[in-house]
């Protein structure tokens, strides 16, 4: 039974914070915190009335997965909203640790951990990513760039940020559903190798290489990368919104492995999400534990003074440094606005519950990125040869020009 106590308690909380939100809880009771309201709360269970009267952020986006609260809003709204909520009625942490311990990183956990976030079905994807189903940060060049236009522009910039050369051998480690590979191998006549450990992007990846008749230039392996052949080497490595499952301990194992599979003078270019601030190890709020339960299980974020002096370390000498924290929330609202018009068609394909998980997950991390919370950089490196020459540019004029 609900006590009483407990939900006068809530209301006196959530006028005094003078937030612009309404609750309607179960038995048609509407509480209202500021007038008028930018988005109401539907209480579905007297159970959510104790998480409300204490929320975190991460809380809330569980009560919502659940399903014990529905959210009436737009989702720039709820977000916003949520955080004053949050901030007004509880307490909002963009630092901290939570308590779990974090995997070791076998090659069987990650394995795991990578199928249960992609393997959800390329249906569910193909409704709101672009048609190269890059589900990475896009690049927005102008204020009126598509998604579409956007995310090639990004694969072209990796590409010219590597200085991509015909006949070079060029690796994408976590190679997604194949665009980055693709447009090498097609655009800048590279011998293109992927590997990813998503057996259904592995598998879409194949037949697109197959239907675009590009198998003598590019290949897809369902492979670990700490498994790849060392033997021949490669002229250039691309690594994309993948280290973010590599863990902090495994970044002299990932980063070593760059190393040794680069050939002397050869070019590495490393895209992923890092915290904000040096010494931050977790988003706050409850946010970080929902993330690892719902989304990408065992996923670590590093502040990018720590992935150059793990890059350094392993004897990549960093060059470029580029953040893109901008592009990656417009790309983010981007995915929202495109889910939520294809609600019916996601819930028949996944159900409701990933539907909520992948809503608020996109949305919670496009409003981290716009209030600094998190960023997302491009980090160039190189290893040097013997006489410690590289062959690169002495500035940046060959990235922008066309």
């Amino acid at each position: 039974m609900l006590s009483s106590r407990l939900l006068s308690q809530f209301e006196r909380r959530l006028k005094a914070g003078d937030v612009p939100l309404a609750v309607r809880l179960w038995n048609g009771t509407t509480l209202v915190g500021h007038a008028p309201p930018k988005m109401t709360v539907v209480v579905n269970t007297p159970r959510a009335v104790a998480t409300l009267a204490d929320p975190t952020m991460g809380a809330l986006a569980r009560c919502y997965v659940e399903q014990q609260i529905d959210v009436e809003g737009k989702a720039r709204d709820i977000m916003r909203i949520g955080e004053a909520f949050a901030d007004a009625v509880g307490a909002v942490r963009t630092g901290g640790r939570h308590s779990h311990d974090r995997s070791e990183h076998t090659r069987l956990f990650d394995r795991e951990a990578i199928q249960s976030h992609y393997d959800v079905g390329d249906d569910f994807f193909g409704l709101w990513l672009d048609p190269k189903r890059v589900y990475s940060c896009a690049y927005f060049r102008r204020a009126d760039d598509t998604l579409e236009i956007a995310q090639e522009q990004k694969l072209d910039h990796i590409c010219r940020k590597l200085r991509l050369e015909p006949g070079e051998r060029f690796l994408d480690i976590g190679c997604g559903w194949g665009a980055l590979v693709i447009r090498a191998a097609q655009g800048f006549g590279v011998n293109a190798l992927g590997i990813t450990l998503s057996q259904n992007q592995y598998d879409y990846a194949r037949a697109k290489i197959r239907e675009l008749g590009l198998e003598g230039h590019c290949e897809v392996r369902l492979l670990d990368y700490r498994d790849v052949p060392e033997e021949n080497g490669f002229d250039k490595i691309a690594s994309v919104g993948m280290f973010e499952h590599v863990g902090l301990k495994n970044f002299p194992v990932y980063f070593g492995k760059m190393f040794r599979l680069l050939r002397p003078g050869g070019l590495v270019m490393n895209h992923g999400i890092t915290h904000n601030w040096p010494g931050q190890h977790e988003l706050g709020s409850g946010i970080g534990e929902f993330v690892d339960r719902y989304v990408f299980p065992g996923g670590e974020l590093a502040h990018i003074s720590q992935v150059l002096a793990a890059m350094s370390e392993e004897g990549l000498e960093p060059w470029d440094v580029e953040s893109l924290r901008p592009h990656y929330g417009r790309t983010l609202w981007e995915w929202v606005d495109r889910l939520e018009k294809n609600r019916a068609a996601a819930v028949a394909a996944v159900g409701e519950k990933l539907y909520r998980v992948w809503r608020i997950y996109m949305a919670g991390s496009a409003h981290a990125f716009e209030r600094g919370w998190l960023s997302v950089y491009q980090v160039l490196a190189g290893k040097p040869r013997a006489d410690g020459a590289l062959e690169l540019p002495p500035t940046r004029d060959h990235i922008y020009a066309r």
